[in-house]
């Protein structure tokens, strides 16, 4: 009998992958990841940890199944949190839950798992796993979207790479979440009407800047509101003597001066907001509400513009370093010069975008058929085909 452990979060769709798995006929044993300890930046106690584990437990039992608790917190100060305080120091916008995937759940809860004996570990993320039996008689592994499309996740799971996935399964991804609550109503389990989790991977609803402030300083700076019609977007574009000098030009976020636009208000530290954002300005009297379009930590200035459609917010083109490259499918690595046409999201929830990849030495370059909106440092650009994501990277 095959043994898997589950990552029980104390949430519906884990609960329902627990039971789905021992119903396949798996020995399996429910662990819980402990991660974070400080409830003082908490909004509320809906999702202490406490609760949850509680949840997962009483899961267990309903169950009949082996029940752990694990404390990784430290792992997850030195992986996650403290990345999370270096990039938004930077100016960059991190994604804490897909580097919670890759470092851990997926690394050091699989490495775990794996010390208790277990073939496999699973969660209940909504994706799915496929497998390709190649000539040579070895197995690639493809990280497919979730069967629901309101509900697919494997956007977080960008960076798994082919030995993770080997040893993951995702038994709700076949699932449209109503039918999961439904399993989990009909086995009377505690979490089959609990609201999903929100907020930052295992610390929960934080008041974002206050967990920041943790770290750093408040630092009182201008706003500035840049009107549509400033000359980096009135300019014609030069004329390009190649592809990559023209994806260059388009991907090279615009800068400005504060002599671009006029002051409008006030801000606590640049570092605590990011593009496209739109609350927490509490700057008043515009015609339109005014959106982040770029922010400047070393001047400590907040550029903003006015209305979803200020120019300020779109480029053509992103940039990805080689050493911020993944592929999901190595198999599938594009060399210098290459291209591949792919359908591309920068965010979670995002419908997937059609888009070129282009390989130089040094990086890529994902050109959009159409302007995107908010393309933000720090953050993941994902890549699929068809319903596959084959690749992803930290845009530069």
């Amino acid at each position: 009998m095959k043994k898997v452990v589950v990552g029980l979060s104390g949430g519906v769709d884990s609960s329902v992958a627990a039971y789905l798995l021992k119903e396949a006929g798996y020995d399996v044993i429910g662990l819980f990841m402990k991660n974070w300890h400080d409830t003082s930046v908490t909004i509320s106690n809906e999702c202490e940890w406490v609760e949850d584990s509680n949840d997962a437990l009483l899961v267990a039992e309903k169950l009949g199944i082996p029940f752990q608790t694990v404390d990784l917190s430290t792992e997850y100060k030195e992986r996650i949190v403290d990345y999370m305080f270096a990039e938004y120091e930077k100016g960059r916008t991190p994604n804490p839950d897909v580097l919670c995937n890759r470092e851990i759940k997926f690394d050091v809860f699989l490495k775990i798992a794996l010390q208790l004996g277990a073939d496999y570990v699973a969660t209940g993320h909504y994706c799915r796993k496929g497998i390709l039996k190649n000539n040579d008689g070895t197995e690639t592994y493809q990280l497919l979207a979730g069967v629901d499309d309101n509900k697919d996740q494997s956007y977080f799971l960008c960076q798994l790479s082919q030995e993770q996935l080997s040893k993951t399964l995702f038994p709700v991804g076949e699932l449209l979440k109503p039918k999961v609550r439904e399993i989990a109503t009909e086995m009377d389990l505690i979490t089959a009407d609990k609201k999903d989790s929100q907020g930052l991977c295992f610390i929960g609803k934080v008041r974002l800047p206050d967990f920041l402030q943790q770290k750093l300083k408040p630092k009182k700076g201008v706003i500035v509101e840049v009107p549509s019609d400033v000359h980096q977007y009135t300019k014609s574009a030069p004329v390009f003597k190649d592809t990559v000098s023209e994806l260059k030009y388009y991907s090279t976020k615009p800068t400005y001066n504060v002599s671009d636009g006029k002051i409008v208000g006030e801000h606590q530290g640049a570092h605590f907001f990011t593009k496209g954002q739109r609350k927490g300005l509490q700057v008043g009297g515009t015609k339109e509400p005014l959106f982040v379009i770029e922010t400047d930590v070393e001047e400590n200035v907040i550029y903003t513009g006015q209305g979803k459609l200020h120019p300020g917010l779109y480029r053509r083109a992103l940039f990805i370093s080689d050493d911020e490259l993944h592929w999901v499918r190595p198999d599938l690595r594009l060399q210098s010069d290459d291209t591949l046409k792919v359908l591309v999201r920068i965010r979670y929830r995002q419908p997937l975008q059609e888009a070129t990849l282009y390989k130089i030495d040094g990086g890529m370059y994902i050109d959009f058929e159409q302007k995107q909106s908010a393309i933000t440092e720090g953050q993941f650009a994902a890549w699929y085909i068809g319903d596959e994501l084959i690749g992803s990277g930290v845009i530069s």
